[in-house]
């Protein structure tokens, strides 16, 4: 059973906005005591960072391209992660996957430091 699980993806029009959810997958664990990142891949190209935030929400990091149109996010009453993404361009289509890193740990950069990964939510930005 994959313990990650993304919801809000769809095909939208390029100057748009989508909220990504994550949520663990039968409650197995609590999101809100990790540090939770998203990341995506697109067709052809390698898995990249794209936001984290650290386990308190006090902490956030961004990649260069989701400095300035995506928020990362927390409801901690219903222990869910969220991505919100403005301004859609089509070289934002991708699978975007959420991912737990270190319990009470910091907003991270990078790939690294991530065990347990969502099977992804398609994110398709039509021009």
């Amino acid at each position: 059973q994959v313990p990650l699980v993304e919801s809000g993806g769809g095909l939208v029009q390029a100057g748009d906005s989508l909220r990504l959810s994550c949520s663990a997958s039968g409650r197995a664990f609590r999101l809100s005591d990790y540090t939770m990142g998203w990341f995506r891949q697109a067709p052809g190209k390698e898995r990249e960072f794209v936001a984290s935030i650290s386990w308190h929400s006090q902490s956030t990091y961004y990649s260069h391209f989701a400095e300035f149109r995506a928020t990362i996010s927390r409801d901690s009453a219903n222990d869910t992660v969220f991505l919100q993404m403005n301004s859609l361009k089509p070289e934002d289509t991708a699978v975007y996957y959420c991912a737990r890193g270190p319990r009470f740990g910091p907003a991270m950069s990078g790939m690294n430091g991530y065990d347990y990964w969502g099977q992804g939510t398609q994110v398709t930005v039509s021009s």
